[in-house]
């Protein structure tokens, strides 16, 4: 893959409060990559950096190799979509209008199908739209652009399932058919989990996971059973929590199971669940320096 995004010992501090310290990665083209973390964990501060519409204290960003911020050409190949998205005092039908303006690979078909799905009225003003028409709003621009680095900052705030479902549908048929750099930061993170390839997760400003989704997919298992059983299937692995109530006990555990190991569960008569990328993401905020997971790169 091709590095569309790169940034470097990247930090950003407000009065005080360090919103991110030391961050560094970078994401290919084409991929899916899943920003992850907490409240607060610096996600939007690092989307806002990528977008040129941040300062950052120190380090390096660079997005197709040049520095995005106050860069016209790089600026023009990306997006970000904030679930608290602004718009000028416009009507509906005007959004695409105006998209097609600073978008060279605008799809004012896709753009069409898109308003429709949503059930967008072309003739209201977009500051009378409820919050879910706002949100689906920012989701037409952010697909139909089909900018070459696509940021999507919580785009489901206000949709409801089948809206989300739609929303997911329609991101990975555009993005077969268009392979692009998008960023995906999602609370919803086992909705979401099977679009991504790349998984990145913050906390507290820092980086405390980068991985392919693969690699995570299995990495970790939740044993629960009878204490002794646990005990000695838990022997020599990296464990993560355990919670014992009476006699049976719960563990989670890092390394991958072959089917030897299943046996001997099975035997001991313990039953055994794959963590979620959700629970996954939350793991490693809490226990990252145990997980032993190779961090990605770009090639």
């Amino acid at each position: 893959m091709t590095a569309a995004v790169s940034v470097t010992g990247l930090s950003r501090g407000y009065r005080g409060h360090q919103a991110l310290t030391d961050l560094t990665f970078e994401l290919g083209t084409p991929c899916v990559a899943g920003l992850l973390g907490r409240n607060g964990a610096g996600k939007t501060t690092l989307l806002r950096i990528l977008a040129g519409q941040e300062f950052h204290d120190s380090g390096r960003v660079r997005v197709f190799g040049a520095e995005p911020l106050e860069n016209d050409a790089v600026l023009r190949r990306m997006i970000l979509v904030r679930e608290d998205q602004t718009y000028p005092d416009l009507k509906v039908r005007h959004v695409p209008e105006a998209a097609a303006l600073l978008y060279p690979n605008w799809d004012a078909e896709l753009a069409r199908t898109l308003l429709d799905a949503y059930e967008l009225p072309p003739g209201r003003p977009i500051k009378k739209l409820s919050r879910g028409m706002r949100t689906a709003l920012g989701i037409v621009v952010g697909l139909a652009c089909r900018a070459e680095v696509t940021l999507f900052d919580e785009p489901y705030a206000g949709l409801d399932p089948v809206a989300r479902a739609l929303f997911y549908d329609q991101l990975l048929a555009d993005y077969t058919a268009h392979p692009r750099c998008i960023v995906l930061s999602t609370h919803l993170i086992d909705e979401a989990a099977e679009l991504l390839d790349r998984v990145l997760v913050l906390d507290r400003g820092r980086l405390v996971l980068d991985a392919p989704a693969d690699d995570l997919r299995g990495a970790a298992t939740v044993v629960t059973g009878p204490a002794d059983g646990v005990e000695r299937f838990a022997a020599g692995r990296t464990t993560l929590s355990r919670r014992t109530l009476g006699a049976r006990t719960t563990a989670v555990m890092i390394g991958r199971l072959d089917a030897r190991d299943r046996e001997i569960a099975d035997h001991l008569r313990l039953r055994l669940e794959a963590v979620t990328l959700q629970q996954l993401a939350v793991y490693a905020a809490d226990h990252h320096d145990q997980f032993g997971l190779t961090t990605a790169r770009a090639s």
